[in-house]
């Protein structure tokens, strides 16, 4: 008779007997592209959309060349190419990579030492799985969220994180950084992005180094994020992982979705460094690789045309073109935003965002964009809620009423407020036009 009373009780109350979620499920937020299903709703009401919100180069109307294009074809007509590939990669592109990095005279490695994934998300979720849960990675803020949701998952946690400046060119804040490894024992890594996403700044050799010199006086690992290393311009200078490592264990993510440019390659691969040196650090990457082993291998193409592409005398060209181009609206962005008033700006040296920072106390729940169209000011009370970070409102205005999608930088684990923008357009009359509606919609919100 009891059981009879509690049974219909606990279906009832329209919950699970055992929580299906950890902690750490809550930081698996990506608003980078969650904002694309508001911009879509824009997009079902006949407003063309201009879209600033991801890294993309394909969709900001960048061509690939012809030669680029011929080489690829040209694998797709040798059967090999439509077979599986070693679990770790194909050999000879593993050889090519290790002569390119062993060529830096730095840190040297084999073809064990690297192993390919489909993409850097998947390098960067298996990196992280198998931690510890009380194993912390301390990364950057703004944090790029492929990697600070991945470690906030793995450890149940919030992401620890330190400071990005943007008050000394986004440089990283390396006594806050210094303090909280010393005093967080639980830190056993620190993840260096670098050109970094989202801020597009470079980090110069002098600040890598000391990073570096941190990691071996605590016995940390290190990870670089160094998916951007070849789009670098305006004369900035810096060095790769390889280069300054000198004995620490570490691991540098490359891949060639940023620089053929392709995307939908989902082509990645993680290098090892000084795995000898740590018992714990050589471990942690055998099960990485064990972990992809599972999944047969990564795919064949995109692997295939590496050494193909980078070993034609045209690429090196092709990439300074590139960043020739990326650079100008670098400082297109500077000329158009350095003087609005209320706002933070950095001219970036690499990678291809800007990262725009509102000053302190300039922004409140009462500015607004305003739009005499009921089927945006219907979205509009939809989309705000009571209590949202200040940056995603002004966001979420600057979507409905100017039609530019950007990220708010409050989704990249920071307590800064701002917004993320791409420096892809091709096209320079649309460059000016989106350029141009973020301008205004920064100075009338800020002045509404």
């Amino acid at each position: 008779m009891i059981l009879a009373i509690l049974l219909p009780s606990l279906a009832e109350s329209n919950l699970m007997r055992q929580n299906l979620l950890r902690q750490g499920a809550d930081e698996l937020s990506y608003e980078i592209r969650g904002i694309v299903r508001k911009a879509e709703q824009l997009e079902t009401l006949g407003h063309k959309v201009h879209w600033e919100n991801i890294g993309d180069p394909i969709q900001k109307n960048q061509t690939i060349p012809i030669w680029m294009k011929d080489k690829i074809i040209e694998l797709l007509q040798e059967d090999k190419t439509y077979g599986y590939s070693h679990s770790k990669g194909l050999l000879e592109t593993r050889e090519y990579l290790v002569e390119q990095t062993n060529q830096l005279g730095g840190a040297q490695i084999d073809v064990e030492d690297i192993t390919f994934f489909n993409g850097l998300g998947d390098a960067i979720a298996k990196m992280y799985q198998f931690l510890t849960p009380t194993s912390r990675v301390i990364g950057p803020s703004p944090a790029y969220s492929t990697h600070s949701s991945a470690e906030a998952a793995h450890a149940n946690s919030h992401p620890i994180t330190y400071n990005l400046d943007p008050s000394n060119s986004w440089y990283p804040d390396l006594d806050d950084l210094y303090m909280k490894v010393k005093y967080n024992s639980s830190i056993v890594g620190i993840l260096v992005i670098n050109p970094d996403n989202p801020t597009g700044m470079v980090y110069p050799r002098s600040i890598l180094e000391r990073i570096v010199s941190i990691a071996k006086e605590f016995n940390l690992f290190l990870v670089f994020d160094e998916i951007y290393q070849n789009i670098i311009y305006n004369g900035a200078k810096t060095a790769l992982m390889a280069e300054i490592i000198d004995h620490v264990p570490g691991i540098s993510l490359k891949g060639i979705s940023k620089e053929f440019p392709w995307p939908g390659a989902r082509c990645g691969w993680a290098e090892y460094y000084n795995r000898n040196t740590d018992h714990d650090f050589d471990k942690l990457c055998r099960t990485i690789d064990n972990a992809k082993m599972i999944e047969v291998s990564s795919t064949t193409l995109p692997q295939r045309a590496i050494p193909s592409v980078m070993q034609d005398e045209r690429y090196k060209q092709f990439l300074a073109n590139g960043n020739e181009k990326i650079g100008a609206r670098s400082r297109l962005l500077h000329e158009l935003f350095s003087d609005i008033e209320g706002i933070q700006f950095n001219q970036t040296n690499g990678a291809f965002y800007n990262t725009i920072i509102f000053k302190k106390d300039v922004l409140n729940d009462k500015q607004h964009l305003k739009t005499d169209d009921p089927e945006i000011s219907r979205l509009l009370q939809d989309w705000i809620t009571p209590h949202m970070p200040l940056d995603q409102r002004f966001v979420y205005y600057l979507l409905a009423v100017k039609r530019v999608c950007v990220v708010p930088i409050s989704a990249f684990a920071s307590e800064l407020l701002g917004f993320r923008m791409t420096l892809l357009e091709e096209d320079e009359n649309e460059q000016r036009l989106i350029y141009g509606r973020i301008k205004t919609g920064l100075i009338e919100y800020l002045n509404s």
